[in-house]
């Protein structure tokens, strides 16, 4: 009886030893919690709300949120995708933001957009994209207007999932 009993419990702490290891994987490779740190996303992210990143490889496409590295052992950066390699992105004088031409529908915009220290349009070179936050006040978000088009290698993966505060929790693109 002894013998069945220590069995068991061996079973169950193998079980559990390996599903601890594949938590400890995906995250490692597949996933990552990032906490969103700031403004500069709002009203759709707030600060101190936690995410889940996707690191699996992918090609950014518009209005995706991503997370992104200026510089190595930097604070990321959490930003939607505006531009992507080949657009021209314009703000005007109005605060609203055309690409190629077109003026956005951009619903998740918390505040029209500052032209900072955007002189004209930026044209997105092969292998960049255009981020810009959602909360465009004058010096709530930096982003793109101010430090140029990201390199695609610089972006850390897609953020898909709100896990925390837990009564927002779910998809980040069920809005749009």
């Amino acid at each position: 009886m002894q013998k069945k009993v220590f069995q068991i419990v061996l079973e169950w702490a193998e079980a559990i030893t390996a599903a601890l290891l594949a938590i400890a994987l995906i995250f490692a490779f597949l996933f990552r919690l990032v906490s969103v740190d700031g403004r500069s996303m709002e009203t759709t992210l707030h600060d101190k709300e936690r995410l889940i990143l996707s690191r699996l490889p992918y090609s950014p496409d518009y209005t995706d949120i991503v997370v992104l590295s200026l510089e190595e052992g930097a604070e990321p950066l959490i930003k939607r995708v505006i531009g992507l390699p080949g657009d021209t992105i314009e703000v005007n004088d109005q605060g609203h933001v055309y690409r190629n031409g077109e003026k956005l529908d951009e619903p998740y915009v918390k505040s029209l957009t500052a032209k900072e220290k955007m002189d004209g349009a930026v044209t997105v070179p092969e292998g960049y994209v255009f981020v810009m936050g959602d909360n465009r006040a004058n010096g709530c978000s930096l982003d793109s207007r101010t430090f140029g088009c990201i390199p695609i290698n610089a972006l850390l993966g897609k953020a898909v999932f709100r896990v925390a505060p837990f009564d927002r929790w779910g998809s980040l693109y069920d809005e749009l």
